[in-house]
């Protein structure tokens, strides 16, 4: 049967049919449906089960906090289990199905559950399955396992792709409802930079629903038209299907948009996160209503009255042909006209209030309708679908056999309306209880803040209490800091709320455990007062022990009427319980926005620098650093890798060798604290350094271990440039800008990472001078650039940074270009080179000449336990400085230890290469029964300008035993070397110093 409404749908498009599959049964849909609707529309009033009884559920609210309606949505490769149906716009050829149920969703096995509830109260888990212990494995958690969770996991890899954003903003509005678009319009015509944020795929919340005036027009009308006028301000961004997740510290939001949800057919990314940065942030999130508690509240077609009029009024669908209202609150009479309106019926409303004067409820009673003041539902007809409900006195202890039984086919309940403060509460905004509203609502005085003092976030309209529409159109004004007048707006005057949190009030333990409080782990009234009487007095532990709220809705329905019932049971006002935290996100997202672009080959990205085509196409072996892909080598036909390295070396060291050293990091400080900040960062003093000159630094952690290495330049008075290791440049660049933002935060100091900005080339070798001298454009003479110097031109016509530095120990120049230049400068090197035999190298070349010449390499010589001092670098250490970072540690007792293994040369007696990692054996074993070792190797290599192996190695007081033979261990032999000076070609630097 069709329960679709033949007028009305503010929301969907009647000439545009769309046909869906639900549980393999095909339905007919229109655009503008949600999955939710489009089923009340085909008469699906049971669409799943509860976790824990099974208990047949059904649609109870028409958003976010739907706790029941929830579907496995797609198949194969677009699966997705755990999906809101009433927040799945609809579209052709959907598929969904119901879950946790088996055999089908009519005859569930596991609904078993329900008739044993008795037995299955809060906590029974925490009670049970103690003994026998052996029945835990092989009973007891299989079956448990097998019971966990609602929906199955998909078994194929996700087919969509997303991706992740930024964006920027004065003033973030998140909410597009009335209330978010008075404080855009206010912000944007200030001047400000406005971003706005709604979650749903319509402007105007539930305005357009509820009704009233504003400006003189109907809400709906006046949303169109604030819409028009901020989609022509350039200043003002306007985001649908985009819903913030969390607000974190400094105005920084994470946004989470659905862009291809409703038309999953595009190209487009199905899901895109964005990270923005606010200056302020107005929540304009609105608010939720409350369910109520009488037995049997969780029947499908039991539904929020403000769910019925949105499905009545938005997608014109009958949740009933006849509503028994039930309410304590006079919001629920406008459920009430608008099923009249839309020639329904309503046998009765139920009012826990007494004297009932209100305009709604004048309004209701004008049409005719019975208005029952006092009166509640004392029980529920019906398990699958509701068929009657029998009413009592609210203030009794239930039905009697007096109760009248009104048959109706659905209930639409209203217990008050409680703010959305989730994103308030993130950031640390705190919450006051206001009795006369029953509600927490944030407390004006005690806002978030940044760093600075000042309110991060302010929350406006119904987010902040103020839930008449006059009321909420001046806050909202008000938040967003507006001028002049806020639109106007009439509304029907309402009374107060009863508060309501059982009903009725004298209800027996027999309702009571009938009464659901989460719809969805089936936690009852009766449950949170049992909590209570066996100590659970905090709302945490009560949470923890009932499972309230930790459904997939995480408590929007739930948790205010069952800190509420805990309250009581412990005779206690509601403020003294308080609520429980708020953690972002405030809905699901999924992995794959998380992840976005970072899966398959690019779950890490593979980053190249402007000269890694011309390695590809030359044969390069690639090593990978970081996140770089590097040339290991360039081996020629017929040539072995090793081969090829030692060609690569020697070529160097007799003539001219180039190496691609764009991936080093270049990291720029600047700032009238930079000096004060390098000389805190590094172990030496940098603040000292000369403009044009260069300086080798360490950078220690805070607890003295060695974290980096490079070469220091001084670019200007207030500018240092510095050089990291490939795989240290994001890493150290983030460690500069934890002291910086979380220590040294006042100090004058900016930092950026430029690496990718340039392309470094290594020319190296007795002839490098010569090549660059054929480019023309710079005096490179020693005289006029000596070591450790830099200066700034133009090389063969490129703006050029040319750097006398040397890794590995031969004339060598490193030359900075801009990364757009970097290919062609480094053709017009191979070029110009030709007459000198020019020879490019890689990695492995690169480390075997560092090694030649004794130079630690980070990672090798260093395993996150070494200081400077256990590679013989205090020359490296300014005993003038007071402090540096790791300088205190370092004077702990174990740190300078006289016993600590220390870095010396290793040669073989045999010329070998000794195995990398290989250990020396020492005398005695330890209490496992282990050798004792005395040190072991951290560099090892064939050196082709020597003719022989050499290695580097931590010893025991290494420095000191020098000439003495050590017995290494490896492959199940022992390699005899003798301990050496760790320079092994040209000790006194004269090839670097030409």
């Amino acid at each position: 049967m069709s329960l679709r409404l033949t007028t009305g749908g503010r929301l969907i498009d009647r000439a545009k049919p769309l046909s869906f599959r639900f549980n393999q049964r095909w339905m007919t849909g229109l655009a503008g449906d949600t999955l939710a609707s489009a089923l009340l529309a085909n008469d699906r009033v049971m669409v799943g089960r509860s976790f824990k009884y099974h208990r047949p559920r059904g649609i109870v609210a028409s958003g976010v906090e739907e706790p029941n309606a929830l579907v496995g949505l797609g198949e194969g490769a677009r699966f997705e289990p755990d999906q809101r149906a009433t927040t799945i716009e609809l579209f052709e050829g959907a598929t969904a199905i119901s879950q946790n149920h088996w055999p089908n969703l009519a005859f569930d096995v596991g609904e078993v559950n329900s008739w044993l509830a008795r037995f299955l109260p809060a906590g029974f888990y925490y009670k049970t399955f103690m003994a026998p212990q052996a029945a835990w494995a092989r009973l007891f958690e299989p079956i448990i396992r097998r019971s966990a969770g609602l929906g199955r996991a998909p078994d194929r890899a996700d087919a969509d792709r997303y991706e992740q954003a930024y964006a920027f903003a004065d003033l973030v509005v998140v909410g597009g409802g009335v209330a978010g678009l008075t404080a855009a319009l206010a912000g944007a015509r200030a001047g400000q930079r406005v971003l706005v944020l709604e979650q749903t795929a319509h402007w105007g919340g539930r305005a357009p629903v509820d009704g009233g005036v504003i400006d003189g027009l109907g809400p709906d009308a006046w949303v169109r038209n604030a819409v028009k006028v901020l989609e022509k301000m350039e200043n003002v961004t306007l985001r649908l299907r985009c819903m913030a997740a969390g607000l974190h510290d400094h105005g920084h939001l994470i946004g989470y948009e659905r862009v291809a949800d409703h038309a999953p057919q595009t190209d487009a990314p199905r899901h895109r996160l964005w990270r923005i940065r606010a200056g302020k942030v107005v929540v304009a999130t609105g608010a939720l209503e409350r369910p109520l508690s009488f037995a049997g509240n969780d029947v499908p077609g039991v539904m929020l009255a403000s769910a019925v009029r949105d499905y009545v009024v938005n997608w014109a669908v009958a949740p009933g042909q006849r509503t028994v209202i039930v309410t304590n609150n006079d919001d629920a009479y406008r459920t009430a006209l608008a099923l009249l309106d839309a020639g329904l019926a309503v046998p009765a409303v139920l009012d826990t209030r007494e004297s009932l004067t209100g305009d709604l409820v004048q309004a209701v009673r004008a049409r005719g309708v019975r208005v029952l003041e006092g009166k509640a539902i004392a029980r529920v007809r019906g398990r699958s679908r509701l068929r009657g409900v029998v009413i009592c006195r609210q203030d009794s202890a239930g039905a009697t056999a007096m109760s009248e039984t009104i048959a109706c086919d659905c209930v639409a309940m209203s217990g008050g309306w409680s703010p959305v403060v989730h994103l308030w509460s993130h950031c640390g905004g705190k919450l006051l209880w206001d009795a006369s509203a029953a509600m927490f609502r944030p407390d004006p005085t005690c806002p978030p803040t940044g760093a600075d003092g000042a309110a991060m976030a302010v929350c406006a309209g119904a987010a902040s209490g103020a839930l008449g529409l006059a009321d909420c159109l001046r806050d909202a004004h008000k938040a967003a800091g507006g001028t002049g007048k806020p639109p106007q707006a009439k509304a029907p005057t309402e009374a107060p709320i009863a508060p309501v949190w059982v009903m009725p009030a004298k209800a027996g333990i027999e309702a009571r455990s009938k009464m659901w409080l989460d719809f969805q782990n089936d936690v009852k009234v009766s449950d949170v007062q049992l909590a209570a009487r066996e100590g659970y007095e905090s709302v945490e532990h009560t949470k923890r022990y009932t499972t309230l709220g930790m459904a997939t809705d995480q408590g929007k329905l739930s948790n205010i009427n069952g800190l509420a019932v805990l309250s009581e049971a412990l005779d206690q006002p509601v403020p003294a319980t308080g609520t429980t935290t708020f953690r972002p996100p405030y809905t699901p997202i999924s992995f794959g926005a998380i992840a976005g672009e970072a899966r398959g080959d690019l779950f890490q990205p593979l980053r190249r620098t402007p000269m890694h085509g011309w390695h590809e196409a030359h044969g390069a072996h690639w090593e990978p650093v970081g996140l770089w892909r590097r040339p290991y080598c360039y081996p020629r036909s017929g040539e072995t890798h090793r081969d090829a390295v030692n060609r690569e070396v020697l070529a160097t060291r007799r003539s001219l060798g180039l190496l691609d050293a764009s991936t080093l990091g270049k990291i720029v400080v600047k700032g009238p604290d930079a000096g004060r900040f390098l000389d805190m960062i590094y172990t030496g003093v940098m603040s000292s350094l000369p403009v044009g000159k260069c300086r080798y630094g360490l950078m220690c952690s805070d607890n003295g271990f060695l974290i980096d290495d490079g070469v220091v330049v001084r670019l200007s008075d207030d500018t240092w440039l510095c050089h990291t290791t490939t795989g240290g440049a994001d890493r150290i660049h983030a460690h500069m800008e934890d002291w910086l933002q979380c220590e040294w935060w006042d100090w004058k100091v900016h930092t950026a990472n430029l690496t990718e900005q340039f392309a470094q080339v290594a020319v190296v070798g007795p002839n490098a001078r010569k090549l660059l001298e054929k480019l023309g454009g710079m005096d490179l003479s020693k005289d006029a650039l000596p070591f450790m110097t830099f200066a700034e031109g133009t090389l063969g016509g490129v703006r050029a940074r040319v750097f006398r530095i040397s890794f590995s120990g031969e004339l060598c120049y490193e030359v900075a270009v801009p990364a757009s230049q970097g290919l062609a400068f480094w053709e017009r090197l191979m070029a110009e080179g030709a007459e000198f035999g020019v020879t490019p190298y890689g990695t492995e070349a690169l480390h075997v000449m560092r090694a030649e010449k004794g130079f630690i390499m980070i990672g090798d010589e260093t395993d996150g336990t070494v200081i400077p001092q256990d590679l013989n670098l205090g020359w490296a250490i300014s005993k003038k400085k007071v402090d540096y970072l790791g300088k205190r540690a370092q004077e702990r007792a174990h740190m300078a230890d006289p016993d600590r293994w220390r870095l010396v040369g290793l040669e073989t007696l045999d010329g070998s290469v000794l195995p990398d990692g290989a250990i020396a054996a020492d005398a005695g074993y330890n209490g496992n029964r282990q050798r004792n070792t005395q040190g072991r190797v951290t560099s090892t290599y064939y050196s082709p300008t020597l003719g022989r192996g050499i290695a580097m190695g931590l010893v025991r007081r290494g420095p000191e035993r020098m000439g003495e033979v050590i017995r290494f261990t490896a492959e199940g032999r022992l390699i005899a070397a003798r301990i050496v000076d760790q320079v092994f070609y040209d000790k006194d630097g004269e090839k670097q110093n030409v």
